[in-house]
């Protein structure tokens, strides 16, 4: 990274932290809880909820020396990604298949582990994505600002990185990105942040796929009505052409 570009990381990563922090003091008495309420209800087998709040602590690693070519967003924090001795995003099976796609195409230039930072629509934790319907529901207004707040942190965040490390901008998973659906505050954020003109190079470098998870990434760049003719172009192009697709379908732009 050049100078200006790591002292951007290190605004984002020291401001992530401290909001992460202050989100999880403040809701401590009474989050824990309802997540596993989440959890049982939706036949989550019962586990310790370490970390209602996740910080990736994989953002620590990051050093003035790496070059990050990619910012990879997924949904929020899972079960294994809670765990005190993780604390990381994208650690179970989604992350294996992230990492085993892009180990299998150098061509990308991307080593997952080392040239992408992976984040969170929201850092709020929950075993399954579907679950933060039940928090919705349960929480109160003090869920709801809490899990507006984040998607609306997350996003402005997200995109101020982008811009200073002039990367993609890769969201995996899409669908609760519709108007309604559970993280359509980070969709209409991103819109705003686009509309406003603050950056230019935003909309051409936000692409939409599936999920790494159940190789739902890969079926969907194998057979995808968008890509079915474009066979012959490398695959980054491919990627392009998916990516923008599913964006112009599901946020408008």
């Amino acid at each position: 990274m050049t100078d200006v570009q790591w002292q951007a990381f290190q605004s984002f990563r020291e401001c992530f932290r401290r909001r992460c922090s202050a989100w999880e003091d403040a809701c401590s008495g009474w989050l824990p809880e309802l997540q596993r309420q989440a959890a049982e209800e939706g036949g989550t087998p019962a586990y310790p909820v370490e970390t209602p709040v996740v910080y990736n602590t994989a953002l620590d690693a990051v050093c003035p020396q790496d070059e990050i070519r990619l910012i990879l967003v997924s949904d929020n924090p899972g079960k294994e990604e809670q765990r005190e001795r993780n604390r990381k995003y994208l650690v179970g099976q989604a992350g294996k298949l992230a990492a085993r796609f892009f180990s299998s195409h150098p061509e990308l230039g991307v080593d997952f582990r080392k040239n992408a930072v992976v984040l969170n629509k929201t850092p709020v934790h929950s075993a399954r994505t579907k679950q933060l319907a039940f928090l919705c529901r349960h929480g109160g207004e003090a869920f709801r600002t809490l899990f507006a707040q984040s998607q609306q942190f997350m996003a402005e965040e997200t995109a101020d990185l982008r811009k200073a490390l002039s990367c993609p901008l890769w969201i995996a998973g899409y669908g609760e990105l519709r108007p309604r659906g559970l993280f359509a505050v980070y969709a209409e954020t991103l819109a705003r942040i686009r509309e406003s003109g603050a950056d230019p190079a935003l909309a051409e470098n936000v692409l939409l796929f599936q999920h790494f998870s159940m190789n739902r990434f890969t079926i969907d760049l194998r057979s995808s009505p968008y890509t079915k003719n474009a066979g012959n172009l490398p695959l980054a192009a491919q990627l392009e052409m998916l990516g923008k697709a599913h964006r112009a379908d599901v946020l408008g732009w």
